[in-house]
Protein backbone atom coordinates (compact mmCIF):
# COMPACT_ATOMS: atom_id res chain seq x y z
CA UNK A 1 0.00 0.00 0.00
CA UNK A 2 0.96 3.99 -0.44
CA UNK A 3 2.99 4.78 2.36
CA UNK A 4 4.70 1.51 2.92
CA UNK A 5 8.17 1.14 2.75
CA UNK A 6 8.52 -2.56 2.91
CA UNK A 7 6.20 -3.15 0.02
CA UNK A 8 7.31 -3.76 -3.85
CA UNK A 9 5.72 -5.85 -6.57
CA UNK A 10 8.12 -7.68 -8.91
CA UNK A 11 7.14 -9.99 -11.36
CA UNK A 12 9.06 -12.30 -13.45
CA UNK A 13 6.82 -12.46 -16.93
CA UNK A 14 9.05 -14.79 -18.76
CA UNK A 15 12.11 -16.65 -18.34
CA UNK A 16 15.33 -18.29 -20.95
CA UNK A 17 17.60 -20.07 -18.98
CA UNK A 18 18.68 -17.76 -16.12
CA UNK A 19 17.56 -14.77 -18.01
CA UNK A 20 14.56 -12.90 -17.11
CA UNK A 21 11.79 -10.47 -17.77
CA UNK A 22 9.78 -8.85 -15.28
CA UNK A 23 7.81 -5.94 -14.16
CA UNK A 24 8.67 -3.67 -11.06
CA UNK A 25 5.66 -1.88 -10.08
CA UNK A 26 5.95 1.80 -7.88
CA UNK A 27 3.53 4.02 -6.92
CA UNK A 28 5.39 6.30 -9.51
CA UNK A 29 5.12 3.98 -12.35
CA UNK A 30 6.10 0.17 -13.89
CA UNK A 31 9.49 -0.39 -14.49
CA UNK A 32 10.24 -3.19 -17.17
CA UNK A 33 13.27 -5.20 -16.82
CA UNK A 34 15.80 -5.93 -17.76
CA UNK A 35 16.76 -1.83 -17.23
CA UNK A 36 18.89 0.32 -17.62
CA UNK A 37 19.18 3.01 -15.06
CA UNK A 38 20.70 6.68 -16.48
CA UNK A 39 22.75 8.00 -13.75
CA UNK A 40 21.28 11.74 -12.77
CA UNK A 41 24.19 11.76 -9.54
CA UNK A 42 23.13 14.98 -8.51
CA UNK A 43 19.42 15.33 -9.68
CA UNK A 44 20.16 15.32 -13.23
CA UNK A 45 21.16 13.35 -15.95
CA UNK A 46 24.34 15.46 -17.07
CA UNK A 47 23.76 17.28 -20.76
CA UNK A 48 20.29 16.16 -21.17
CA UNK A 49 16.84 17.21 -19.37
CA UNK A 50 13.81 14.86 -18.51
CA UNK A 51 11.72 15.73 -21.57
CA UNK A 52 14.82 13.47 -23.77
CA UNK A 53 14.84 11.11 -21.12
CA UNK A 54 11.03 10.81 -21.58
CA UNK A 55 11.60 10.89 -25.74
CA UNK A 56 14.25 8.22 -25.29
CA UNK A 57 12.83 5.69 -23.23
CA UNK A 58 14.32 5.87 -19.38
CA UNK A 59 11.69 4.57 -17.28
CA UNK A 60 14.05 5.36 -13.49
CA UNK A 61 17.15 7.17 -13.00
CA UNK A 62 19.34 7.22 -10.57
CA UNK A 63 20.24 9.77 -7.98
CA UNK A 64 22.81 9.24 -5.22
CA UNK A 65 22.85 10.05 -1.61
CA UNK A 66 26.22 11.53 -0.92
CA UNK A 67 26.11 14.06 -3.59
CA UNK A 68 22.38 15.36 -2.80
CA UNK A 69 23.11 15.59 1.26
CA UNK A 70 26.05 17.60 0.37
CA UNK A 71 24.01 19.87 -2.08
CA UNK A 72 21.57 21.17 -1.90
CA UNK A 73 20.55 19.26 1.35
CA UNK A 74 17.83 16.25 1.91
CA UNK A 75 15.91 19.03 3.86
CA UNK A 76 15.34 21.03 0.51
CA UNK A 77 14.53 17.94 -1.24
CA UNK A 78 11.73 17.42 1.32
CA UNK A 79 10.50 20.50 1.33
CA UNK A 80 10.19 20.37 -2.64
CA UNK A 81 7.92 17.48 -2.08
CA UNK A 82 10.11 15.07 -2.83
CA UNK A 83 13.15 14.09 -5.41
CA UNK A 84 10.24 13.83 -8.05
CA UNK A 85 8.73 17.48 -7.79
CA UNK A 86 11.98 18.81 -7.15
CA UNK A 87 13.95 17.11 -10.15
CA UNK A 88 10.36 17.30 -12.47
CA UNK A 89 10.99 13.44 -13.24
CA UNK A 90 7.93 11.96 -12.32
CA UNK A 91 9.00 8.25 -12.99
CA UNK A 92 10.62 6.14 -10.54
CA UNK A 93 14.05 6.88 -9.09
CA UNK A 94 16.35 4.99 -7.46
CA UNK A 95 18.88 6.50 -4.96
CA UNK A 96 22.82 5.17 -4.25
CA UNK A 97 23.14 5.17 -0.28
CA UNK A 98 26.90 6.80 -0.85
CA UNK A 99 28.80 3.25 -0.58
CA UNK A 100 31.14 3.73 -3.84
CA UNK A 101 31.68 7.17 -2.70
CA UNK A 102 33.08 6.14 0.58
CA UNK A 103 35.26 3.59 -1.52
CA UNK A 104 36.09 6.04 -4.12
CA UNK A 105 36.94 8.87 -1.97
CA UNK A 106 39.42 6.63 0.18
CA UNK A 107 42.24 9.35 0.90
CA UNK A 108 39.34 11.70 2.46
CA UNK A 109 37.26 9.08 4.83
CA UNK A 110 37.81 6.82 7.54
CA UNK A 111 35.77 3.69 8.42
CA UNK A 112 34.56 2.34 11.80
CA UNK A 113 31.85 0.49 13.19
CA UNK A 114 29.52 3.24 13.49
CA UNK A 115 29.63 4.41 10.19
CA UNK A 116 31.77 6.62 7.86
CA UNK A 117 33.49 9.65 8.61
CA UNK A 118 34.51 11.83 5.29
CA UNK A 119 35.50 15.33 4.55
CA UNK A 120 33.22 17.00 1.92
CA UNK A 121 34.98 16.87 -1.68
CA UNK A 122 33.40 20.35 -2.14
CA UNK A 123 34.93 22.48 0.90
CA UNK A 124 36.45 19.92 3.19
CA UNK A 125 33.64 20.16 6.00
CA UNK A 126 33.61 16.72 7.60
CA UNK A 127 30.62 14.41 7.64
CA UNK A 128 29.51 10.61 9.60
CA UNK A 129 26.76 8.47 7.30
CA UNK A 130 25.70 5.65 9.24
CA UNK A 131 23.50 3.22 8.34
CA UNK A 132 20.63 4.87 10.00
CA UNK A 133 21.58 8.52 8.74
CA UNK A 134 22.01 6.92 5.20
CA UNK A 135 18.17 5.94 5.55
CA UNK A 136 17.02 8.87 7.14
CA UNK A 137 18.26 10.85 4.06
CA UNK A 138 17.25 8.75 1.65
CA UNK A 139 13.62 8.82 3.30
CA UNK A 140 13.71 12.75 3.01
CA UNK A 141 14.81 12.15 -0.75
CA UNK A 142 12.01 9.96 -1.06
CA UNK A 143 13.60 8.05 -3.62
CA UNK A 144 11.01 5.17 -4.46
CA UNK A 145 14.44 2.07 -3.83
CA UNK A 146 16.63 3.65 -1.55
CA UNK A 147 20.11 1.60 -0.76
CA UNK A 148 21.13 0.23 2.47
CA UNK A 149 25.02 1.52 3.16
CA UNK A 150 27.63 -0.57 2.11
CA UNK A 151 31.01 -0.57 2.18
CA UNK A 152 32.51 -1.31 -1.33
CA UNK A 153 36.37 -3.25 -1.12
CA UNK A 154 39.08 -2.49 -3.31
CA UNK A 155 40.08 -4.64 -6.31
CA UNK A 156 42.46 -6.66 -5.42
CA UNK A 157 42.09 -7.18 -1.98
CA UNK A 158 43.64 -9.58 0.52
CA UNK A 159 40.65 -12.53 1.64
CA UNK A 160 40.54 -11.50 5.16
CA UNK A 161 39.70 -7.89 4.39
CA UNK A 162 37.10 -8.80 1.91
CA UNK A 163 35.48 -11.09 4.68
CA UNK A 164 35.60 -8.27 7.36
CA UNK A 165 34.87 -5.49 4.96
CA UNK A 166 31.01 -8.10 4.23
CA UNK A 167 30.46 -9.15 7.84
CA UNK A 168 30.52 -4.94 8.52
CA UNK A 169 27.47 -4.56 5.18
CA UNK A 170 25.94 -7.38 6.86
CA UNK A 171 25.83 -5.36 10.46
CA UNK A 172 24.93 -2.35 8.97
CA UNK A 173 22.43 -3.47 6.77
CA UNK A 174 20.52 -4.78 9.88
CA UNK A 175 20.88 -1.48 11.13
CA UNK A 176 19.44 0.24 8.08
CA UNK A 177 16.63 -2.03 8.04
CA UNK A 178 16.10 -1.90 12.17
CA UNK A 179 16.17 1.70 11.49
CA UNK A 180 13.08 1.69 8.75
CA UNK A 181 10.78 -0.38 10.96
CA UNK A 182 11.02 1.79 13.59
CA UNK A 183 10.62 5.22 11.85
CA UNK A 184 8.06 6.43 9.73
CA UNK A 185 8.03 7.41 6.29
CA UNK A 186 8.40 10.55 5.27
CA UNK A 187 6.39 11.09 2.09
CA UNK A 188 2.91 9.10 0.98
CA UNK A 189 4.38 6.56 -1.66
CA UNK A 190 6.08 3.30 -1.11
CA UNK A 191 9.72 3.59 -0.59
CA UNK A 192 11.59 -0.03 -1.22
CA UNK A 193 15.05 -1.16 0.65
CA UNK A 194 17.68 -3.25 -1.30
CA UNK A 195 20.28 -4.97 0.72
CA UNK A 196 24.12 -4.65 -0.85
CA UNK A 197 25.81 -8.16 -1.00
CA UNK A 198 29.93 -7.76 -0.96
CA UNK A 199 32.31 -10.69 -0.65
CA UNK A 200 34.87 -8.97 -3.39
CA UNK A 201 35.87 -11.89 -5.86
CA UNK A 202 35.60 -14.69 -3.58
CA UNK A 203 32.84 -16.83 -4.30
CA UNK A 204 32.61 -18.00 -1.05
CA UNK A 205 31.71 -14.50 0.58
CA UNK A 206 29.41 -13.67 -2.46
CA UNK A 207 28.00 -16.85 -0.83
CA UNK A 208 27.79 -16.17 2.80
CA UNK A 209 26.62 -12.40 1.85
CA UNK A 210 23.82 -13.12 0.11
CA UNK A 211 22.28 -16.03 2.54
CA UNK A 212 22.68 -13.36 5.59
CA UNK A 213 20.97 -10.47 3.30
CA UNK A 214 18.37 -12.58 2.41
CA UNK A 215 18.07 -13.94 5.91
CA UNK A 216 16.76 -10.21 6.36
CA UNK A 217 14.08 -10.18 3.33
CA UNK A 218 14.98 -6.67 1.73
CA UNK A 219 12.98 -5.88 -1.29
CA UNK A 220 15.79 -6.53 -3.71
CA UNK A 221 19.47 -7.34 -3.75
CA UNK A 222 22.38 -5.67 -5.52
CA UNK A 223 25.56 -6.74 -6.44
CA UNK A 224 28.06 -3.83 -5.52
CA UNK A 225 31.97 -4.14 -5.58
CA UNK A 226 31.91 -5.08 -8.93
CA UNK A 227 33.57 -3.50 -11.97
CA UNK A 228 36.03 -2.38 -10.21
CA UNK A 229 39.41 -3.64 -11.43
CA UNK A 230 39.17 -6.78 -11.95
CA UNK A 231 38.64 -8.89 -15.44
CA UNK A 232 34.81 -8.94 -17.32
CA UNK A 233 35.52 -12.94 -17.11
CA UNK A 234 35.77 -12.80 -13.04
CA UNK A 235 32.88 -10.88 -12.92
CA UNK A 236 30.99 -13.04 -14.58
CA UNK A 237 32.12 -15.80 -12.70
CA UNK A 238 31.08 -14.04 -9.92
CA UNK A 239 27.79 -13.18 -10.69
CA UNK A 240 26.91 -17.11 -11.71
CA UNK A 241 28.13 -18.30 -8.29
CA UNK A 242 26.11 -15.49 -7.00
CA UNK A 243 22.90 -15.57 -8.37
CA UNK A 244 22.33 -19.22 -7.49
CA UNK A 245 21.55 -18.00 -3.83
CA UNK A 246 19.34 -14.85 -4.75
CA UNK A 247 15.67 -15.31 -4.51
CA UNK A 248 13.48 -16.08 -7.70
CA UNK A 249 10.97 -13.37 -6.68
CA UNK A 250 13.15 -10.31 -5.88
CA UNK A 251 14.52 -7.74 -8.65
CA UNK A 252 18.38 -8.28 -9.10
CA UNK A 253 20.27 -4.75 -9.30
CA UNK A 254 24.23 -5.09 -10.83
CA UNK A 255 25.50 -2.10 -9.95
CA UNK A 256 28.11 -0.12 -11.56
CA UNK A 257 27.80 -2.55 -14.83
CA UNK A 258 28.90 -1.06 -17.98
CA UNK A 259 29.68 -1.84 -21.47
CA UNK A 260 27.09 -3.18 -23.84
CA UNK A 261 28.58 -6.16 -23.83
CA UNK A 262 28.94 -6.09 -20.05
CA UNK A 263 25.11 -6.26 -19.79
CA UNK A 264 24.21 -8.43 -21.71
CA UNK A 265 26.57 -11.28 -20.51
CA UNK A 266 24.63 -9.99 -16.94
CA UNK A 267 21.33 -9.97 -18.42
CA UNK A 268 22.06 -13.87 -19.19
CA UNK A 269 23.38 -14.68 -15.77
CA UNK A 270 20.11 -13.45 -14.01
CA UNK A 271 20.40 -9.67 -13.47
CA UNK A 272 17.66 -7.57 -14.05
CA UNK A 273 19.10 -3.49 -13.43
CA UNK A 274 21.54 -1.64 -14.33
CA UNK A 275 23.54 1.68 -14.04
CA UNK A 276 26.57 3.37 -14.97
CA UNK A 277 27.78 6.23 -15.92
CA UNK A 278 29.87 4.76 -19.16
CA UNK A 279 27.02 5.85 -21.81
CA UNK A 280 26.93 9.65 -20.41
CA UNK A 281 30.31 9.68 -20.31
CA UNK A 282 31.29 8.60 -23.04
CA UNK A 283 29.14 10.90 -24.97
CA UNK A 284 30.63 13.87 -23.23
CA UNK A 285 34.01 12.54 -24.70
CA UNK A 286 32.85 11.98 -28.43
CA UNK A 287 32.45 8.10 -27.85
CA UNK A 288 29.28 6.75 -29.58
CA UNK A 289 27.77 3.69 -29.70
CA UNK A 290 26.19 2.24 -32.54
CA UNK A 291 25.25 -1.57 -33.50
CA UNK A 292 28.44 -1.72 -35.82
CA UNK A 293 30.58 -1.02 -32.32
CA UNK A 294 31.70 2.27 -31.21
CA UNK A 295 32.93 5.42 -33.09
CA UNK A 296 35.18 8.39 -32.39
CA UNK A 297 33.05 11.40 -33.95
CA UNK A 298 35.54 13.25 -33.77
CA UNK A 299 37.98 11.54 -36.36
CA UNK A 300 38.11 13.33 -39.87
CA UNK A 301 36.88 10.10 -41.40
CA UNK A 302 33.29 11.93 -40.68
CA UNK A 303 33.53 15.12 -41.73
CA UNK A 304 31.68 15.00 -44.69
CA UNK A 305 29.73 12.22 -43.76
CA UNK A 306 26.04 13.06 -44.19
CA UNK A 307 24.13 9.58 -42.70
CA UNK A 308 23.07 9.53 -38.98
CA UNK A 309 25.21 8.17 -36.12
CA UNK A 310 23.21 5.09 -36.39
CA UNK A 311 20.86 3.97 -39.38
CA UNK A 312 18.94 2.17 -37.64
CA UNK A 313 18.53 4.15 -34.41
CA UNK A 314 15.64 6.39 -33.97
CA UNK A 315 16.39 8.59 -31.63
CA UNK A 316 16.43 12.36 -31.97
CA UNK A 317 19.94 13.13 -32.79
CA UNK A 318 19.70 10.32 -35.53
CA UNK A 319 16.68 11.40 -37.28
CA UNK A 320 17.81 14.76 -36.93
CA UNK A 321 21.36 15.20 -37.46
CA UNK A 322 24.24 13.51 -39.80
CA UNK A 323 27.38 12.57 -38.33
CA UNK A 324 29.04 15.68 -40.22
CA UNK A 325 27.17 18.58 -38.00
CA UNK A 326 27.57 16.20 -34.61
CA UNK A 327 31.40 16.07 -35.18
CA UNK A 328 31.37 20.07 -36.78
CA UNK A 329 29.54 20.94 -32.54
CA UNK A 330 32.26 18.70 -31.09
CA UNK A 331 35.09 20.37 -32.58
CA UNK A 332 34.18 23.48 -32.50
CA UNK A 333 32.96 22.51 -28.33
CA UNK A 334 29.33 23.85 -28.80
CA UNK A 335 27.20 22.81 -25.96
CA UNK A 336 24.63 20.88 -28.15
CA UNK A 337 27.41 18.49 -28.86
CA UNK A 338 26.95 17.10 -25.59
CA UNK A 339 23.38 16.96 -25.58
CA UNK A 340 22.82 15.31 -29.03
CA UNK A 341 25.30 12.45 -27.81
CA UNK A 342 24.22 11.52 -24.84
CA UNK A 343 20.77 11.52 -26.31
CA UNK A 344 22.00 8.93 -28.58
CA UNK A 345 24.20 6.56 -26.27
CA UNK A 346 21.36 6.54 -24.02
CA UNK A 347 18.99 5.31 -26.90
CA UNK A 348 20.89 3.21 -27.57
CA UNK A 349 21.44 1.61 -24.11
CA UNK A 350 17.49 1.54 -23.85
CA UNK A 351 17.19 -0.12 -27.13
CA UNK A 352 19.78 -2.82 -26.43
CA UNK A 353 17.75 -3.48 -22.99
CA UNK A 354 14.21 -3.69 -25.05
CA UNK A 355 15.53 -5.76 -27.43
CA UNK A 356 16.87 -8.26 -24.51
CA UNK A 357 13.91 -8.16 -22.87
CA UNK A 358 11.57 -8.72 -26.36
CA UNK A 359 14.17 -11.69 -27.12
CA UNK A 360 13.66 -13.37 -23.64
CA UNK A 361 9.90 -12.91 -23.91
CA UNK A 362 9.93 -14.77 -27.46
CA UNK A 363 12.69 -17.37 -25.96
CA UNK A 364 15.61 -16.21 -28.43
CA UNK A 365 17.70 -14.64 -26.06
CA UNK A 366 20.80 -16.21 -26.54
CA UNK A 367 20.58 -15.87 -30.56
CA UNK A 368 20.10 -12.85 -30.37
CA UNK A 369 22.65 -11.84 -27.75
CA UNK A 370 25.15 -13.80 -30.15
CA UNK A 371 24.18 -11.70 -32.87
CA UNK A 372 24.27 -8.16 -31.38
CA UNK A 373 27.49 -8.56 -29.66
CA UNK A 374 29.09 -10.23 -33.07
CA UNK A 375 27.94 -7.39 -34.84
CA UNK A 376 29.54 -5.10 -32.28
CA UNK A 377 32.90 -6.63 -32.02
CA UNK A 378 33.59 -5.97 -35.85
CA UNK A 379 36.49 -3.49 -36.40
CA UNK A 380 35.30 -0.25 -35.11
CA UNK A 381 34.69 2.82 -36.95
CA UNK A 382 36.74 5.98 -37.57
Amino acid sequence: MPGDDREVKFTVVAREQRARAGELLTDHGTVLTPAFMPVGTQGAVKAIGVRELEELGARIILGNTYHLYLRPGAEIVAGAGGIQKFTGWKKPILTDSGGYQIFSLADLRKITEEGARFRSHLDGSEHLFTPESVMEIQRKLGSDIMMVLDECPPFPCEFEYAKTSHELTVRWATRCKEYLERSKPVHSWTQAVFGIIQGATYPELREQSAAALTELDFDGYALGGLAVGETAETMYSILEATEKFLPETKPRYLMGVGTPENLLESVERGMDMFDCVMPTRNARNAMLFTRDGPLNIRNTAFREDGGPVDAECQCYTCRTHSRAYVRHLVQSKEVLALQLATIHNLAFYHWLMDGARKAIVEQRFKNWKHSVIARMRREKQG
